[in-house]
């Protein structure tokens, strides 16, 4: 089992096209991320079809095996890194604001899909997801939430006790938002004994401006890095045994079970 593990964060310009642009991009950042020795790069929400894209949403949309996966898979065999990535997916006639990740081996390590749907954008197009987000990798227990869904303390909860170290959570979060990244989120990881990976977008999207501000945040509740407002790659190494150490300074985990 791994403890300790190198992550990034590769935050976006939102008004980068999808498609070519996109994928040209990111083999950029994963150039740069393979150079500073990253196992697991964390890619925004909608990531594949970007996030405000209205009615677009369903043209750009694929199913988890398709096209962009294939492309992905790739990436991470070539760079021989995992790639966790937000799309469109299309599934039975339905859409699903959905997270993958692809493991260097090019196989799929872990797939999950909004469970909670903002109202708007999202609630019109989008179909709730039903199930945990959880997959092991290196022995390292790793959970998926999507932008809104981490709001919601409860979600975050449910995957620390289900055994998760690092929730990844790929958001499209609006520069009016800043709170929420700078105060709510680190503290999803310092309630829960976790490492909090937040991955945004940047720039302007159809009117819409991020805040960017992605970061990698320890279990004790401090920020490791932080991006700012422009497109960048950030980096951190987590430690495990930090998760443990957390734990066992605020049990919040095992004390909270009486009241479940």
């Amino acid at each position: 089992m791994a403890t300790k593990l190198t992550i990034a964060v590769a935050q976006i310009d939102a008004g980068r096209a999808a498609g070519d642009e996109r994928i040209q991009w990111l083999e950029q950042q994963l150039d740069t991320a393979q150079k500073q020795g990253v196992e697991l790069l964390v890619l925004p929400e909608l990531f594949v079809s970007g996030y405000n894209v209205g009615s677009q949403v369903e043209t750009l949309a694929e199913s988890a095996d398709g096209p962009t996966a294939t492309v992905i898979a790739g990436l991470a065999q070539k760079y021989r890194m995992a790639i966790h990535y937000g799309f469109s997916e299309a599934d039975s006639g339905k859409l699903y604001n959905a997270v993958q990740c692809i493991g260097p081996d090019a196989q799929v390590l872990g797939h999950y899909r909004k469970r909670v749907l903002p109202p708007g954008f999202e609630a019109s197009f989008f179909t709730k997801g039903d199930g945990i987000g959880l997959f092991t990798w290196r022995g390292i227990s790793i959970g998926m939430l999507i932008c809104y869904d981490a709001e919601f303390p409860e979600l975050a909860r449910q995957l620390a006790i289900a055994g998760a170290d690092i929730i990844l959570v790929p958001t499209a979060l609006a520069s009016g938002w800043g709170w929420v990244a700078r105060q709510m989120m680190p503290t999803r990881g310092y309630e829960n004994g976790v490492y909090f990976v937040y991955a945004n977008y940047t720039g302007l999207d159809h009117g819409m401006c991020y805040l960017g501000e992605s970061f990698i945040g320890s279990p004790m509740g401090s920020v490791a890095v932080r991006a700012g407002s422009e497109e960048q790659l950030v980096v951190a190494e987590i430690d495990l045994e930090q998760v443990n150490i957390a734990r066992q300074r605020l049990p919040y985990l095992q004390d909270c079970k009486e009241y479940q």
